[in-house]
């Protein structure tokens, strides 16, 4: 069992600049890879990006690709996403998913599981 408690979000203006957190706690970290997803108002859920258990190698949406970044720091058992020159259209509940499998693919059913999700507001 693996417990995720996202932070980080809030309200931005477009262009600007939010960093979110996701602590980890139970099951050994490094045995998962760790993956952000976000939900849109009316929306499906969807992959942003993801990174392999040692955080060598990761994975992202094209439309967030040379915006956002995502590290792990397994000393702290937290996974960050860096998110920059946000967009509108980058509004939504983002949550962090853990996979056990390892994998860093962009599929929903990798993830065993789930935050409760922090809100991203990105103003006009």
């Amino acid at each position: 069992q693996v417990q995720l408690v996202e932070s980080g979000g809030g309200l931005v203006q477009a262009g600007g600049s939010l960093r979110l957190s996701c602590a980890a706690s139970g099951r050994t970290f490094t045995s998962y890879s760790m993956g952000w997803f976000r939900q849109a108002p009316g929306k499906e859920r969807e992959f942003v990006a993801a990174v392999s258990r040692s955080g060598d190698s990761t994975n992202y949406v094209d439309s967030v690709k040379g915006r956002f970044t995502i590290s792990r720091d397994n000393a702290k058992n937290t996974v960050y996403l860096q998110m920059s020159s946000l967009k509108p259209e980058d509004t939504a509940v983002y949550y962090c998913a853990a996979a056990y499998s390892g994998s860093y693919r962009p599929l929903i059913r990798d993830y065993d599981y789930w935050g409760q999700g922090t809100q991203v507001t990105v103003s006009s």
